[in-house]
């Protein structure tokens, strides 16, 4: 099967000091060099349209049948087990039964997307809090500058702003609600309020707990601000939210709250890697996901990890967070991760490996990861990321993914 990848020629010094300026002070990228690295690859990967083509449909199929799973999944609290949400969350959606259940509004996912031999594959989904808006958008659209004849494949940032604005209405208040605390959090919330500014919106930086909830609706009560927001924007973890105290400070993300937004608390329920886990008890058909998606078992039903035929990952690990893979995961940390998976199964799954085909660069062969987003169910535009190894974690590059005119 030939590759649908290619690697552009890197930047000179000159062009690639400008744009790695450009990058961080009008796209917010501060946090652009990683130890003794830059976190953003000085050339881009170039896509064969009708590669493209294909992975924003097959992104387009997998946006309805996770909405359809998350809908149902909200009415079946007896599977919310499986999925190894925090016990504090079950309780609240049990509770609740699927009803009192947040507006959700401007609904944005992220599919992985890997090429191996057997054609494309997915690795999950990123449905709570997706990030890489920066780089699919700005820093992508700096890259686009350098190489005539190539064009961003989508702006998903601006498609995001642009369902943020009909959702909440003209010149309205845009709450952005972020760990205030990680500058890698707050670039991305400042990147997309700057857009909305641009249109005449007012915004605010928030953590959770600079809202307070009257009769549903969230009301920003600070020493810095004071309104009501048209919606929420969050970027806060849904499974870090139930750490909060008190509880009211947290609930109505999941259960009770009128304000909309984006995402609820419910786009939990299929960002848990075991989600594939109850498949077999949902009514929902999950066509493409059963297509591109290897198979996922709980840890406990599969017998040996010492050789590489299966993948463990957290359920709600991100940025290849405590993945291992055996022959790349160094062996002290695979042990662990194995004795951690064994100890606490619920909390972990197995994913039978996939061989990803590398790209051939310049710099060396790259493994590469394709990030498709989907704003409302529309495929909106790519997130590259590519990396030494074939596992893609913190030590990774972002790059721009381009496609041919």
């Amino acid at each position: 099967m030939n590759s649908p990848w290619s690697a552009g020629a890197p930047l000179n010094a000159n062009d690639w000091q400008r744009v790695r300026l450009r990058a961080m002070f009008d796209c917010c990228k501060w946090d652009i060099q990683s130890e003794d690295h830059c976190v953003l690859a000085d050339f881009p990967l170039l896509l064969e349209s009708g590669a493209w083509q294909f992975v924003a449909q097959t992104a387009e199929k997998l946006a309805r049948e996770t909405q359809a799973a998350e809908d149902e999944l909200l009415a079946r609290a007896g599977l919310h087990s499986n999925l190894g949400l925090p016990r504090r969350i079950r309780k609240l959606l049990q509770f609740s039964n699927g009803a009192s259940q947040p507006k959700g509004a401007a609904r944005v996912h992220r599919f992985d997307f890997h090429f191996t031999a057997e054609g494309w594959r997915i690795s999950e989904v990123n449905a709570d809090v997706p990030g890489g808006f920066i780089e699919a958008s700005g820093f992508t659209q700096l890259m686009t500058d350098h190489y005539p004849g190539y064009a961003p494949p989508g702006n998903p940032a601006c498609s995001y702003v642009n369902a943020i604005s009909r959702a909440a209405g003209e010149k309205s208040l845009i709450g952005f609600v972020h760990a205030t605390a990680h500058s890698d959090d707050r670039q991305v919330m400042e990147y997309l309020a700057r857009l909305l500014r641009s249109h005449n919106f007012s915004t605010v930086m928030l953590s959770p707990e600079h809202l307070r909830w009257e009769s549903g609706n969230a009301c920003i009560a600070s020493s810095f601000a004071a309104g009501v927001p048209a919606l929420l924007v969050r970027f806060f973890p849904g499974e870090w939210l139930c750490e909060l105290r008190p509880d009211t400070t947290w609930a109505p993300w999941f259960a009770g709250g009128a304000t909309p937004m984006s995402n609820p608390g419910s786009a939990l329920l299929v960002q848990s890697k075991r989600f594939p886990i109850t498949w077999s008890e949902l009514d929902s058909p999950l066509v493409a996901w059963r297509e591109t998606l290897p198979v996922t078992k709980c840890p406990s039903d599969v017998r040996d990890f010492s050789h590489a035929d299966w993948v463990l990952k957290p359920i709600f690990g991100r940025v290849g967070e405590d993945v291992a893979i055996a022959g790349v995961t160094e062996r002290s940390r695979f042990d662990a991760i194995v004795r951690a998976a064994k100890k606490q199964s619920k909390e972990w799954v197995a994913q039978r490996r996939f061989e990803t085909v590398p790209v051939d660069t310049e710099r060396g062969p790259r493994y590469v990861c394709l990030g498709v987003f989907t704003v409302d169910g529309h495929a909106a535009g790519a997130y590259g990321r590519i990396a030494t190894k074939p596992l893609i974690d913190q030590e990774a590059q972002d790059a721009a993914v381009l496609i041919r005119k």
